[in-house]
């Protein structure tokens, strides 16, 4: 059975306060059990129906907190917990159209008791040659549904 770190509940385009659809979002769920700081995360690369969208363009929603991934990198304050999914929020125009599309994103984080050394070339967008839970998993694929 596969396991997606990509969820289909939660993906939708998002409104601003006067309405304007200004993106969407999807949720992420974290694949290990015990839980990692924001400073640990190492954002992908992520497409959508093969459009590359530019890593300034998501934020991440943890325990309601909306962060970029430049207020990530230096927190180490805040604490992702393994039963709580993260919302990715993504700046698009207008949003996406009602129907099926392709998501392609990954993340990996660093792990407190592994050498630094063995995480130095850790890379969200490649696949490793060994699985390594600790290490999260890097590229995940979803097509999902926008109504």
């Amino acid at each position: 059975m596969e396991k997606h770190v990509i969820q289909s509940v939660g993906f939708r385009n998002i409104k601003d306060a006067e309405g304007k659809t200004t993106g969407f979002q999807f949720k992420v769920r974290l694949p290990y059990y015990r839980g990692i700081f924001l400073s640990q995360i190492r954002p992908g690369t992520l497409f959508i129906d093969g459009e590359k969208i530019e890593k300034d363009r998501i934020t991440w929603v943890i325990n309601g907190e909306e962060y970029t991934n430049e207020e990530m990198r230096t927190n180490f304050q805040v604490h992702w917990s393994v039963t709580k999914p993260a919302v990715l929020k993504v700046k698009k125009e207008g949003g996406l159209a009602q129907g099926y599309h392709d998501l392609k994103y990954g993340f990996c984080f660093t792990s407190s008791y592994m050498p630094p050394i063995i995480q130095a070339n850790l890379d969200p967008d490649q696949e490793s040659m060994v699985y390594m839970p600790e290490f999260g998993h890097h590229v995940n694929e979803r097509h999902l549904l926008i109504v």
